[in-house]
């Protein structure tokens, strides 16, 4: 297919491997509404040689690839856990239950979208990601900003190269710095800022974590982040990589049933505009890997949170300054 050619080329972050020496992978969720759960299920599966089996009315699972299942998915779970129950023989509570369920349906196929997510992929195989957009853009697929309302995402799962605090620390400094730049780089959808899904992280907060003398050890990284942001709506959300290395500390204070255990950055910052040419997985992959690029660099990294810290503790500078240039001339890796 010609449009397969035009798929950009996808860059790798300078570290490629995890802690134990294999490739780092990374998952990926893409929302998106215009195409019926069947016609994504086949779509992939098709382009990627997988099965397909039904786990519900509202659910997918796509089987075959060595990395993981792939899901379809209508992302909005009182539907999902009423399209996993099996109906018994008719009678009045069914029918009634049967009547709210495609209520239910109808008006969430107004505004809720249909979520596709990969398995923990190598990075190297984000090219087929881009593949996939191509297709389902073709094949219909809309984007957030195909209609008023809409709030449909992208996100990043990338593998954490090290559990080690130090390591960890790094990557949520150099977010942190680059935070103001990626937002305005991400031009985020009205319609999601207001849903909180993404807000920032607690201006007190960030002036803890890129302190020069911030040095945690696990524990107090986890119970520092915790006590700011029990809450899985932050732009760079933190608990399942939390979760995953101390479960107990953070179900004690978040016990939110939606958080699950990865050893992964959980990236929600990016909208989904899969109906529009041009745009893919690379726009704000590209973004990410300044992140990257900016936590391996310690010498770069403490000089950036050095001048950060300086703009905030500067409230006039605040105010009439602009952080996200200042990154944008002095602090990226392009």
């Amino acid at each position: 297919m010609p449009a397969m050619t035009r798929a950009p080329r996808i860059h790798l972050p300078r570290r490629q491997k995890n802690a134990r020496g294999k490739p780092r992978r990374v998952g990926v969720e893409l929302e998106m509404i215009g195409l019926e759960l069947n016609d994504i299920a086949e779509i992939v599966a098709e382009h990627m040689g997988l099965s397909i089996s039904t786990d519900g009315r509202y659910r997918r699972v796509l089987r075959g690839d060595d990395a993981g299942d792939w899901i379809v998915e209508l992302d909005f779970d009182l539907l999902k856990r009423l399209g996993q129950e099996e109906r018994r023989d008719a009678d009045l509570l069914d029918e009634l239950l049967e009547s709210a369920e495609g209520l239910l349906k109808l008006l969430a196929e107004i505004v809720v979208p249909m979520e596709l997510v990969s398995p923990p992929l190598p990075m190297q195989r984000l090219g087929e990601i881009e593949e996939l957009i191509v297709l389902l853009r073709d094949a219909g697929a809309r984007g957030t900003s195909d209609s008023v309302g809409y709030a449909f995402a992208m996100q990043f799962n990338p593998e954490v190269p090290s559990e080690d605090p130090a390591v960890i620390t790094a990557y949520l400094q150099a977010f942190l710095c680059l935070y103001e730049w990626l937002f305005v780089r991400a031009d985020i959808n009205l319609t999601r800022r207001i849903t909180s899904y993404v807000d920032p992280f607690p201006t007190d907060y960030v002036r803890k974590v890129i302190r020069p003398d911030y040095k945690p050890d696990i524990g107090t990284l986890i119970d520092d982040y915790l006590e700011d942001n029990p809450t899985r709506n932050r732009a760079l959300d933190m608990l399942p990589l939390f979760l995953h290395l101390d479960e107990e500390r953070v179900r004690a204070v978040a016990d939110d049933p939606l958080i699950k255990p990865r050893p992964a950055f959980h990236y929600r910052l990016p909208d989904c505009e899969i109906h529009l040419p041009g745009w893919g997985l690379h726009v704000a992959w590209e973004d990410w890997l300044e992140v990257e690029a900016l936590a391996a660099d310690r010498k770069r990294l403490a000089a950036c949170c050095e001048a950060y810290l300086a703009f905030l503790d500067k409230p006039l500078k605040r105010w009439l300054g602009d952080w996200a240039k200042e990154v944008s001339r002095s602090w990226l890796d392009r």
